[in-house]
């Protein structure tokens, strides 16, 4: 009995010290978690707290960088014109009494506009080779450059399909005039020319290749733990572009190849996930969304998707060869201003011009 008594005492005290200490679970804050919101939107943050709470301060955070602050329970209007797109996190930081507490939430950030709806117009039509399971296409030079993927001994688990290649390819023929096959146990991905030299991602193997342009000569190989795995590639003449099966596309050095930043993709609607082959036209990123006929084109300042093409109707499914599988591959003629398209084993590589979509 005199266990009990002195073990519900300490139970009354402690209940007691709790209802007269503020804590961190009497104080909220709005808006509600996971709520989406435009690009340019001004948010209303609050902190909310019991009316015995003087604070001295409250200070608004957003992902850890501090935006502005009140003296009492106002909200706090927040600007979202300048920042970044997707989840941004929005602590409030109540001073008071020499102590502080926190309280967050988190907010969605979305593009201001939908993207702008296109289609496209073939311009011509030139052979493509049907052993390339393509996952990086490039022009240069009058040349189309294509890396090719497949396991010719995969891992367990996955499918024997053939050996990984990078390959320079005559455009009006289709005819392959230079070939370097992969290691054979590795699947390679996307491709982008720097200077004098070939760089090919690949796909769970968390290696990248660097070979000479001229030669095809395996120059060297690097890590490459950024993202989840290596999907597409492409160079804006200062920095590469890297996407990993995510909504994220990754910045990375041209010499070093490591890591400098990256942005998140989203459209009105949300996050845009499976982007695959990237080209870099005029300022934009072009890329193919994995499994569908659409192309978006992205924002690289700011993640945004500005444009989504549809080709459907490009290569009906009915109409391509034996064994063809999906749209995959951009490749960008800057000189004559021609973009390219094909797809994984086609027998066709197409011309085309995007056109607008009229209401």
């Amino acid at each position: 009995m005199k266990y009990k008594f002195i073990l519900l005492t300490a139970v009354i005290v402690t209940v007691i010290g709790c209802k007269n200490q503020p804590s961190v679970n009497n104080i909220t804050i709005s808006p509600e978690a996971g709520t989406n919101y435009k690009s340019g939107d001004a948010v209303a943050v609050k902190a909310h707290f019991a009316a015995d709470l003087k604070p001295d301060s409250v200070v608004y955070l957003v992902d850890s960088a501090r935006v502005g602050s009140v003296k009492d329970s106002s909200a706090f209007s927040l600007k979202t014109d300048s920042m970044p797109l997707g989840p941004r996190i929005i602590t409030a930081r109540i001073y008071s009494g020499g102590k502080n507490q926190e309280v967050s939430t988190n907010i969605v950030l979305l593009p201001s506009k939908a993207p702008v709806e296109y289609t496209f117009k073939t311009i011509r039509v030139f052979p493509h080779d049907t052993s390339c399971y393509t996952e990086g296409l490039l022009y240069q030079d009058g040349y189309i450059y294509e890396s090719g993927g497949g396991y010719l001994d995969p891992p367990k688990d996955m499918v024997k399909d053939g050996q990984s290649s990078l390959r320079k390819v005559e455009l009006n023929t289709g005819k392959v005039v230079q070939k370097a096959l992969v290691d054979p146990k590795v699947f390679a991905e996307g491709i982008s020319i720097v200077g004098d030299k070939i760089i090919q991602l690949t796909w769970k193997e968390k290696i990248g290749y660097v070979y000479d342009k001229t030669t095809f000569k395996l120059l060297n190989t690097f890590p490459n733990n950024v993202g989840v795995e290596g999907w597409g590639m492409c160079f804006d003449g200062k920095k590469l572009y890297m996407d990993d099966s995510t909504n994220r596309i990754w910045f990375l050095d041209k010499d070093t190849y490591r890591q400098t930043g990256f942005i998140d993709v989203y459209d009105d609607k949300g996050a845009v996930s499976n982007i695959n082959e990237l080209e870099y036209i005029d300022g934009k990123i072009y890329a193919n969304i994995w499994e569908t006929n659409n192309i978006i084109v992205i924002d690289p300042k700011t993640g945004a998707v500005l444009e989504r093409i549809d080709l459907t109707d490009l290569y009906p499914q009915a109409k391509r060869n034996l064994n063809a599988d999906v749209l995959n591959g951009i490749a960008y003629d800057a000189q004559g201003k021609r973009i390219f398209l094909t797809g994984k084993k086609w027998d066709k590589l197409f011309q085309v011009e995007f056109v607008k979509k009229t209401p």
